[in-house]
């Protein structure tokens, strides 16, 4: 089974995340900010990172370079709310890019693609 590190500061989108991932038959571990993401990853290196941006303590483009520092082979999907990173050279190094929505459709064809 495929483990997926969920990185998401809404209870309610970890929630929805969680439960739908789980139904597609994947491992899911939470994090609600970029410094508990770099804990998770220490105590268990998922095999697929999805990693809101806007987040306390620690944003997601910080959080994913420190991960990706250590752990370049992880396949990360930065999923945000907002368009205006995805021209950012700071996300670049993430392996796609998806902008939140309610159908998830596009966000589990990602993880299909990357896993």
């Amino acid at each position: 089974m495929k483990t997926i590190l969920v990185v998401e500061d809404d209870k309610n989108q970890r929630l929805l995340y969680e439960k739908e991932l789980s139904l597609e038959g994947y491992n899911i571990i939470i994090a609600r900010d970029g410094l508990e993401a770099i804990k998770k990853v220490k105590e268990h290196v998922p095999d697929l990172i999805i990693m809101d941006i806007t987040m306390p303590k620690m944003n997601g483009i910080e959080a994913m370079g420190k991960i990706l520092s250590e752990h370049k082979k992880i396949p990360v999907i930065i999923n945000t709310a907002y368009t205006s990173y995805k021209d950012d050279f700071m996300s670049w190094s993430a392996n796609a890019y998806v902008v939140k929505s309610s159908d998830l459709k596009e966000l589990k064809d990602k993880i299909k693609e990357l896993i």
